[in-house]
């Protein structure tokens, strides 16, 4: 992690010509980080990612340790024949495989594919630990899988955090108003949802 929270810290990271560009910018974060001092940038770089930020892998964890009844199986094995399935493969693979097999054709990864009854179930996982800003977003990304209608499959949004708490936030009242018929769950409950398919 970069030890200081800037909000021009991504873009120079993206647009290395931005920073022969923005020399003022480039002093002013380098000043704060003279500031700092070795031994506390140290610190804050050696930070682990937010939880938010983190849970796409500890989802895929959470599955692995057979949370959902099943061990998931490589790609070959999933393919091998019609039994309920999931899929233990990178994002990649399982972008790659439901653009093949399921008519996605979004340009990033899934948290899950897994078969159930004969049924394809895609899905992606967000921790939302607040609202507003890059918490919404999240909130949107995952809703917008949830209306692809292309997709040869029942897409869930496995969502868990903030949302569900009673509120007049957005992101709250859309969930229980605007997407009600929409496929979305907490961790805790997939498990049984994917069961009575």
């Amino acid at each position: 992690m970069f030890p200081i929270k800037d909000s021009y810290i991504a873009y120079l990271k993206r647009d290395h010509s931005a920073i022969e560009r923005n020399p003022k910018t480039v002093n002013r974060i380098c000043g704060r980080l003279y500031e700092m001092g070795l031994d506390k940038i140290y610190a804050r770089c050696s930070v682990p990612k937010e939880t938010n930020r983190q849970i796409g892998p500890m989802f895929k964890n959470w599955i692995k340790r057979k949370s959902l009844g099943l061990e998931p199986v490589a790609l070959e094995e999933f393919l091998a024949d019609d039994k309920d399935a999931v899929l233990d493969a990178s994002d990649n693979v399982m972008k790659n495989f439901a653009r093949e097999h399921l008519n996605y054709h979004r340009n990033k990864g899934l948290d899950l594919i897994a078969r159930f009854n004969g049924k394809y179930v895609i899905g992606e996982a967000k921790f939302l630990t607040d609202f507003g800003g890059h918490q919404n977003a999240q909130f949107q990304d995952a809703i917008s899988l949830l209306a692809d209608n292309q997709v040869k499959a029942i897409k869930v949004a496995i969502l868990d955090g903030v949302l569900y708490i009673p509120n007049k936030s957005k992101m709250h009242l859309s969930v229980i108003n605007e997407y009600k018929d929409y496929n979305i769950m907490s961790a805790l409950v997939l498990r049984n949802f994917l069961y009575q398919l």
